[in-house]
């Protein structure tokens, strides 16, 4: 019996179900020098090379036992009996003239297309583009692995020195079981009695699992008052027993399933200028230039300015030191609110500072994460909803998530990794997703649009861009003065 998807992992799958718009997968687009100028190595040498690294990623040779969530139980991992790794790893070609405009709108297009469930939930492709350079693009279903966690991936599949490294050593395998192959063979049907005895089994053991919380709480008073105190978490969200709504705008309309892509390129060293002139983080400077750039959107489609300012749902790691390469996902979620009301860019930049120092002060972090525990031994039926209403538009507007990558240079069969776009799926309702990762002295800011609704995308962009030339020529002024 596998191991069975846990509550988090779980919500991807089923926020997917409840509506066709929904695509949540994460990815990202890694462009990489040509091999002597000639493009890609050949497709064969990357599939063996893949599956030569499978072993450290178990899942990526797994499937779930059954498509959907519905019943008494979450689905599990199984080894997929039919694991052919030339399902995963493909190569594809751009349209004339083959640069980066089409590379992205084929992206847009790839990342359009759900993951098919039937197999393990990810894909890797390899594109050509004409100036002799190759990208490898990657797209991995959400309830395998979060942000955090797809960077330890990358890192497995890539080389941090020219000299390409040896596949890493896998942890010991349970006694009987063996490695992915590029082909296995299809072992025996499980006889209907056996397939009854597991679900019971699972059943039983969620069953056990509740009662042992119970327990626990019971038998330890402190852990039962954390609990309690961090369920409360989101009442920073609440007034009067009624949730506090994100403001209405047209970025919270139904959307459809195709998606746009755009990205913009920032020197990591301007930012940390920026917050080291002007107080905060690095990541108040990314929530401080999107708000800017939602702040041009919304005025040229001429809507109003919420004062509370639009709430951005901002994923925060919670994954420990030692789970580098643990899959699954270590995240919570804070509410942040983005000052788009505010016109002048220093006083946009203080009321960021001010709203992150609101944040540190509370408790909302562990908030959304607490619910999600509280749901884990639910039958998944009442787990939705509890789901889709963390990811619904009555909490946040949008979603940015800012991944730190490795400030080194990369490598991919001795070719140097020059950029990677990385990808944040967007919820029902939600136009605009924004994700930045760093990566060797650059963070790359990429939006994922709405095809349907976000017609006017390049006003964002160019939002986002000015009001990070905004930021430093304030910072400029401040260290002159």
């Amino acid at each position: 019996m596998g191991e069975q998807l846990t509550a988090l992992d779980a919500t991807f799958l089923e926020l997917e179900e409840a509506d066709q718009s929904v695509h949540m997968h994460i990815g990202g687009v890694v462009l990489i020098d040509g091999i002597d100028g000639r493009g890609a190595p050949p497709l064969e040498r990357i599939r063996a090379d893949v599956l030569a690294r499978l072993p450290v990623l178990p899942r990526f040779s797994e499937r779930l036992s059954s498509p959907s969530t519905g019943g008494l139980h979450w689905p599990s991992w199984e080894a997929d009996p039919d694991f052919d790794v030339s399902r995963h790893v493909f190569a594809a070609g751009l349209p004339a003239p083959g640069g980066r405009r089409e590379l992205l709108e084929w992206a847009g297009e790839f990342y359009s297309q759900r993951l098919d469930r039937t197999r393990p939930l990810w894909e890797l492709v390899i594109v050509e583009l004409a100036d002799g350079n190759w990208a490898l693009i990657t797209k991995t279903h959400h309830c395998m692995v979060d942000g955090v966690g797809s960077v330890d991936i990358g890192k497995t599949l890539l080389d941090t020195q020219p000299e390409p490294s040896p596949p890493p050593e896998a942890a010991p395998r349970p006694p009987g079981a063996t490695a992915p192959r590029g082909r296995s063979r299809l072992p025996s049907l499980l006889r209907p009695a056996e397939g009854l005895t597991r679900a019971g089994l699972r059943l039983a053991r969620t069953g056990l699992h509740a009662a042992e919380s119970a327990a626990g709480m019971a038998a330890h008073p402190r852990r039962a008052a954390e609990a309690v105190s961090r369920a409360r978490a989101l009442a920073e969200l609440v007034v009067q027993d009624e949730v506090i709504p994100a403001p209405p705008t047209s970025l919270n309309e139904p959307i459809g399933a195709k998606r746009r892509l755009l990205v913009l390129e920032a020197e990591l060293d301007d930012l940390r200028r920026i917050k080291s002139v002007l107080g905060g983080t690095v990541n108040d400077v990314v929530l401080a230039a999107a708000a800017g750039g939602l702040r041009r959107l919304l005025l040229a489609r001429e809507e109003p300015l919420p004062e509370q300012g639009l709430r951005a749902m901002v994923p925060m790691n919670v994954r420990e030191a030692g789970e580098r390469l643990a899959l699954g996902n270590r995240i919570s979620s804070l509410f942040v609110h983005l000052p788009v009301s505010a016109d002048d860019p220093a006083e946009r930049y203080s009321m960021q500072l001010e709203e992150a120092e609101g944040m540190k002060a509370g408790t909302q972090a562990m908030g959304s994460s607490t619910l999600l525990d509280l749901t884990e031994h639910m039958p998944p039926v009442l787990h939705s909803f509890v789901a889709r209403s963390l990811f619904a538009t009555r909490l946040f507007n949008v979603t940015i998530t800012n991944v730190p990558g490795p400030q080194t240079p990369l490598y991919c069969f001795g070719s140097r990794v020059r950029e990677i776009w990385p990808l944040v799926p967007i919820a029902a309702e939600h136009a605009v997703g924004l994700a930045v990762f760093s990566y060797d002295g650059t963070l790359f800011f990429c939006l994922n649009l709405d095809r349907d609704s976000c017609t006017d995308a390049d006003v964002l962009a160019e939002g986002i861009a000015d009001s990070l030339a905004e930021l430093g020529a304030l910072a400029g002024d401040k260290t002159a003065a």
